[in-house]
């Protein structure tokens, strides 16, 4: 099992009681899609090991959950901080704008005054704003993911057409200019 044919889930905070339950936080927009789950993975040393879910008590962002052979507080404690994933396709197939952080890496970024700017290499996440890092010619420009920015994400031809903030692009480019020119 590769670990880029899963997604991130969450994470195991504590452990819930004494018998071996464990708070699972999760990591996700929207935590329902995943309440009613039969199994997850967990990263275990760098191997992502499945695990049968016997009960799921959903709270908000996090599940209760008691994991098959997880017995007692000891074993659920030393599970503190594990990483739970799931398989790609039970992702939600999202539509319009919305994508997931993953899938975009190598689209094509437009902007609709610029023209083509370059290739999405990485998104990079701030509290505030997530980033799209896009190579232009060997120069990293990053442009906000902000929802009134986005125009349009074509999955087929593997684009995103963006509005950015006029002259941010240009931001870029004069200083790369400036340093060739010194």
């Amino acid at each position: 099992m590769n670990k880029e044919d899963f997604f991130y889930l969450g994470k195991i905070t504590k452990p819930h009681g004494y018998k071996g339950a464990m708070v699972l936080f999760l990591d996700v927009d929207d935590p329902t899609i995943y309440h009613d789950l039969d199994g997850i993975f967990l990263d275990m040393r760098g191997q992502l090991i499945p695990y049968f879910i016997q009960r799921a008590d959903p709270r908000q962002k996090q599940l209760i959950i008691e994991l098959e052979g997880v017995e007692g507080a000891e074993m659920a404690e030393a599970m503190r901080n594990v990483e739970a994933y799931l398989p790609l396709n039970l992702l939600p197939k999202l539509s319009g704008i919305q994508f997931y952080y993953h899938e975009v890496i190598g689209f094509s970024l437009i902007d609709v005054n610029f023209g083509p700017v370059g290739e999405i290499t990485q998104i990079v996440e701030h509290p505030s704003n997530s980033l799209f890092a896009v190579d232009h010619n060997g120069k990293e420009i990053l442009l906000p993911m902000r929802d009134e920015h986005m125009v349009k994400v074509d999955r087929k031809k593997r684009e995103i057409t963006v509005n950015s903030p006029e002259g941010l692009i240009d931001v870029y480019l004069q200083d790369a200019n400036q340093s060739d020119e010194d």
